[in-house]
This record gives C-alpha cells, sequence and structure tokens, in this order.
C-alpha cells in the first residue's frame, strides 16, 4: 500500500511539474508603483533571462521577510547567475502609497508593482501570499512556491542557478 501510494504521489509531483513548467505568463495588466503606467505583466519579464518573482502584501510579515532575506542575497547570487528579480504587492489601490513607501524605506533597487484588482493573481491561480515564481529562459513558470520559511529562499536559489545554466 506504502509504494502505490508513494508512485500515486511521484505521478501526482510529475504531472504538476510537466503542467507548470508549460504556463504561459498572461499579459494581465499591473502597474509600475515608480512611474504609475500600466505594463503588461508579461511583458516585465526579460526574454532569455531567468526572472524571480515575489507576491506580497504590505499587511504579510512573512512577505516582508522573504523580501528581505533576498534582497541581502542578491548581490551575492547576481555574481553566480544572471537573473532578474522584481515584487508585485497584491494591495489594494488605495494602498499604492504604503507600497511606494514601504520600498523607498526598505531601499528597493529593484522593479515593483501593483496588482491592486488581483487580476493578475486570479490569472495566475493562487490564492494567497507570499507566493514566488520563477520565470525561466523561455517565459514559462518554471517554479513556483506558497508561503515561506526562513531558508526556504535557498531552494528558489538552487532553481535559479539550475534555469540560468
Amino acid at each position: 500500500m506504502k509504494k502505490v501510494l508513494a508512485s500515486v504521489f511521484t505521478l501526482f509531483i510529475s504531472v504538476s511539474a510537466m503542467a507548470q513548467s508549460a504556463v504561459e505568463l498572461p499579459n494581465t495588466q499591473i502597474k509600475d508603483v515608480n512611474t504609475g503606467k500600466k505594463v503588461a505583466f508579461d511583458q516585465t519579464v526579460e526574454k532569455g533571462k531567468v526572472t524571480l518573482i515575489n507576491f506580497w502584501a504590505t499587511w504579510c510579515v512573512p512577505c516582508k521577510k522573504e523580501i528581505k532575506n533576498v534582497r541581502e542575497k542578491l548581490p551575492n547570487w547576481k555574481k553566480e547567475a544572471d537573473f532578474n528579480y522584481i515584487t508585485i504587492s497584491i494591495d489594494e489601490s488605495r494602498a499604492e502609497g504604503l507600497v511606494r513607501s514601504y520600498a523607498k524605506s526598505q531601499g528597493w533597487d529593484f522593479p515593483y508593482y501593483i496588482d491592486a484588482n488581483s487580476d493578475l493573481k486570479r490569472s495566475l491561480n493562487f490564492q494567497t501570499v507570499p507566493f514566488t515564481i520563477v520565470i525561466d529562459k523561455n517565459g514559462k513558470v518554471a517554479y513556483s512556491h506558497a508561503g515561506y520559511e526562513e531558508g526556504s529562499e535557498e531552494e528558489v536559489w538552487n532553481k535559479i542557478k539550475e534555469l540560468s545554466k
């Protein structure tokens, strides 16, 4: 029975991984918090380059911790792999000022966007933040992860290294 369950679980993971790798990026509109301009999500990802995206909210403590930990590691990570990093807030439009002021107070020097109506969240079919995705060089979702535990950014980093080769 254990072998059967293990086989079913392995099959499920394999099918999920295959399905996940085929996901095309939606052209859902999000807003660049710095410029105030709307941009299609699929246009925020540079073709031929891996992109790490953290979805977050101003009220989400684990989200802020994850972004802080990733940001601290970015200089060393960028020495080993050529990739882009962006964040997308799922806060409501009235919280855009909070998103901007938080990002500035943290010294974010990477692009950050807001998905004020949760259109992108619905397009990507995730329920909660923090939510992390890694986009491969072909512009497809190669990895996704919901939630955050201290140190789990290392799993994301390993995926980035693998995809950047």
